[in-house]
């Protein structure tokens, strides 16, 4: 490709490389092919020189090369998007571990200085429509012989998604005086919040004893209906010699490896039994927040053998955070932060008819009950659900679960004044609100808690907002500084404005399709399958 100045009236049929503005509101943009009449109003302009690019016989355009090479990329679990100004990228079509093969993405980068690949981390679990790489053309035009050999390249198993499949798990829970009923209760719940999104479910939990004799019989008893079989230890395992380890040899099986250098999670123990994983997990598996334990668990679902090798090589990226209970000094670390769900149910539906969206069903369950049952899994420290249009039946559509009803009288008046009944009714002690939509039944408490994970990261905090292939989508985490600002709005906007004004104080959490789906028609309704309630 050729690039430099050239005069204006021998630029016909070039690329313009940067964009121009002209009298009387004439713009031409940067990338233009430019013709005749651009020509005509640059010399016009008194401009005689352009900066331009020229394809030379054998390139090819910008859009062109990268579609080439991104489609070559595509394989199963992953798809491409159109190219626009020499970029194409890549999303997941299935919930799984984004796999890629850094010699190979290094390989294609190195063909021509004007190719790119740019993906996300190795084995980083994703969501069905999550962006994990993007193709860039740095040119706008690009030699054609580089790109068929990335294109060559790209083909070669580059980048792929491990979907996942549902698994069956056995859990084994060891009891002590010491440890809590409430504290192994809470264990399943971050483990059911884990598994969400895999379609996993728990067939059965054994609660014994912390004896090698009846931690082998949980073992023996689970084995056979489960596909992994985990065991949450009262107590740590401290050596290979110790109850969880002996209980897997006593039953036939063998422990692959103990420990691991990822922080939290160094004491996880794998093994396997009847030739099926179980893992001693750490007591980090006990939090919702990400440790070792994680990237084991995940790496089995997906269906990939774990070997020692694989554990043993994780150090580098493998200090996810400091832990507050060492003995040892370390920094300080946030508490864990306190949040309000409020869920806008208020509104009169107008363009679903007559009907009220908030009692459809999908998969025989009222939309807002979807809704509540996630937020009640993601733990908050209360779920309040604002009412207006026919409260009754949406509160009897909820029926005993804990939360809160919270009337709004004015609910005609707009989706302004359900926010701010909502805010009103929250506890003064929360450090935020979980703003969310009571149509939106694709979010998960799994997806709630990876929002709050993200919200109390960092200080102070900052407003997350769920996204789906980028774009902002619902629901919305904002820190109680912010709540005034909320408290002052009117009509029927939301706080769409609000959200544009504090981009820089914005984390977009990435969900998927479970960001942007609001089934507020009867057509996007009858599209996923669900119902209107008679």
């Amino acid at each position: 490709m050729k690039f430099g100045p050239v005069r204006a009236s021998e630029a016909e049929g070039a690329i313009l490389a940067h964009g121009l503005r002209l009298p009387g509101g004439i713009a031409i943009r940067k990338g233009t092919v430019l013709a005749h009449g651009d020509i005509s109003a640059i010399i016009a302009a008194g401009i005689d020189e352009v900066i331009v690019a020229r394809a030379e016989s054998d390139d090819i355009g910008e859009n062109d090369a990268a579609y080439a090479i991104a489609n070559a990329l595509v394989g199963p679990g992953l798809r491409a998007e159109a190219a626009a100004t020499g970029r194409v990228n890549l999303y997941a079509t299935a919930d799984g571990l984004f796999v890629a093969d850094a010699e190979k993405v290094n390989s294609i980068n190195r063909i021509d200085p004007g190719i790119t690949l740019a993906t996300l981390p190795n084995l980083l679990e994703v969501n069905s429509g999550r962006m994990v790489a993007t193709v860039k053309i740095i040119p706008y035009a690009v030699d054609g012989a580089a790109v068929a050999s990335a294109a060559a390249a790209a083909g070669n198993g580059v980048i792929a998604i491990n979907a996942y499949s549902p698994r069956r798990i056995g859990v084994v829970a060891t009891q002590l005086p010491s440890l809590k009923p409430s504290v192994m209760d809470k264990t399943i719940r971050v483990l059911k919040g884990r598994l969400a999104i895999s379609g996993s479910s728990i067939v059965r939990e054994i609660r014994t004893e912390h004896l090698q004799e009846a931690v082998a019989a949980g073992i023996r008893a689970l084995i056979g209906e489960s596909d992994i079989v985990l065991v949450f230890g009262a107590s740590a395992i401290c050596d290979v010699d110790d109850v969880i380890p002996t209980a897997i040899k006593a039953e036939g099986g063998k422990v692959l490896h103990f420990g691991m250098p990822v922080d939290p999670g160094n004491l996880m123990l794998l093994g396997e039994v009847d030739g099926k994983p179980v893992i001693g997990a750490p007591g980090c598996a006990r939090s919702p927040a990400e440790n070792g334990f994680d990237w084991i668990l995940q790496r089995l679902i997906a269906g990939r053998k774990v070997t020692a090798d694989e554990i043993t090589g994780m150090g580098v990226g493998g200090l996810l955070m400091e832990i507050g209970s060492r003995p040892q000094p370390r920094e300080g670390r946030r508490a864990a932060p306190r949040l309000s769900a409020v869920i806008l149910a208020a509104g009169q539906s107008k363009r679903m008819g007559t009907a009220n969206k908030m009692l459809a069903k999908l998969g025989n369950k009222p939309l807002v009950a979807h809704v509540a049952e996630a937020a009640l899994a993601a733990h908050p420290a209360e779920v309040i659900v604002v009412t207006g249009h026919e409260a009754d039946v949406v509160g009897a559509a909820l029926g005993n679960k804990t939360l809160r009803l919270v009337h709004n009288a004015d609910f005609t008046s707009g989706m302004a004044s359900s926010l701010v009944a909502g805010i009103k009714a929250v506890d003064d002690a929360s450090d935020g609100v979980i703003m969310l939509l009571g149509d939106m039944p694709l979010v998960s408490g799994a997806m709630i808690e990876k929002m709050a994970n993200a919200f109390g990261a960092s200080s102070p905090a900052p407003v997350v907002v769920a996204a789906h292939n980028g774009e902002r989508g619902n629901p919305v985490i904002w820190p109680r500084r912010l709540l005034e600002r909320l408290m002052k709005l009117t009509g029927d906007k939301g706080a769409r404005d609000l959200l544009v004004e504090l981009a820089d104080e914005t984390v977009m959490v990435e969900l998927g399709e479970a960001a942007s789906l609001d089934l507020d028609t009867p057509e996007a309704l009858e599209k996923v399958g669900g119902t209107i309630s008679a």
